[in-house]
């Protein structure tokens, strides 16, 4: 029963396959190529995998993109599933005021952050489940709010590292952006912009969440996933957990409650 999640991003896409569509389950192989590479996926890094029995599918690339996957998918004969944000799915209610306007790739990473929650809080661990604050960090980063019960409250979206500089960069007669360090006192150009713009990252997570601890009535789990988490990890100062499989345990969990249906 192995199954393959594909999450194509507006950069790269990632793949995972796992030994069941279960949460938790074996991961047996994985990988990525940016999205100019798609087509090197049959003859290449899917060559050798086992034919998986299921394969399902977020993207936020639009539909070019994703039949450009499915072309490559034929060496299997698996029909994809791809998923699409809905009122309720995989124990998250989308509170967004069109819920079918949510990014699919947002409340993807929000069922596997309600998964993580019941897993460790809930029922299993007898304890009450807790509120969560689900971040990722990529070419645009989201901060997303989730209730102990599993609601999305709302959420912030902002331009990730690469848009703040070339804003900048396209903005500002002269300026080059070069690779800088983040400093608490800037004192040359380049590190004052990669200082800027990570604290104006870190800003808004830590922003969001005292919203949401003030909401809930409790420190919430602050999950962060995305390709570029690990440049923001290190100034975040509230505690916090790198998830880089986040969305492949959304897509795990749905799986799962489909064929439990």
């Amino acid at each position: 029963m192995s199954f393959l999640a594909i999450d194509i991003g507006n950069t790269r896409l990632k793949w995972a396959l796992y030994a069941s569509p279960q949460p938790g389950s074996a991961l047996l192989a994985h990988g990525a190529v940016f999205l100019e590479n798609i087509e090197t996926l049959a003859d290449g890094d899917w060559r050798a995998l086992p034919v998986p029995h299921s394969v399902l599918g977020c993207n936020v690339a639009g539909d070019a993109m994703r039949r450009r996957v499915e072309e490559q998918l034929e060496i299997w004969e698996v029909e994809p599933r791809w998923v699409v944000a809905s009122s309720h799915a995989g124990g998250v209610t989308n509170g967004y005021d069109v819920p079918g306007r949510l990014g699919v790739d947002r409340f993807v990473a929000q069922i596997g952050a309600r998964w993580h929650v019941l897993n460790r809080f809930g029922a299993k661990a007898g304890a009450a489940p807790c509120a969560a604050l689900v971040v990722m960090v990529g070419t645009a980063v989201t901060v997303d709010a989730l209730d102990a019960g599993g609601r999305f409250l709302g959420g912030l979206i902002l331009p990730g590292h690469g848009i703040m500089l070339r804003a900048l960069e396209g903005g500002t007669a002269g300026l080059r952006v070069p690779t800088g360090e983040v400093s608490e006192f800037p004192t040359n150009t380049s590190d004052a912009l990669t200082s800027g713009g990570t604290y104006a990252i870190t800003g808004a997570i830590e922003r969001m969440h005292r919203h949401l601890e003030k909401r809930a009535g409790h420190r919430p789990l602050t999950l962060m996933t995305g390709g570029a988490g690990w440049k923001v990890s290190p100034t975040l100062e509230i505690p916090h957990e790198l998830v880089e499989s986040l969305i492949f345990d959304g897509m795990l969990a749905l799986q799962s409650h489909r064929l439990a249906l």
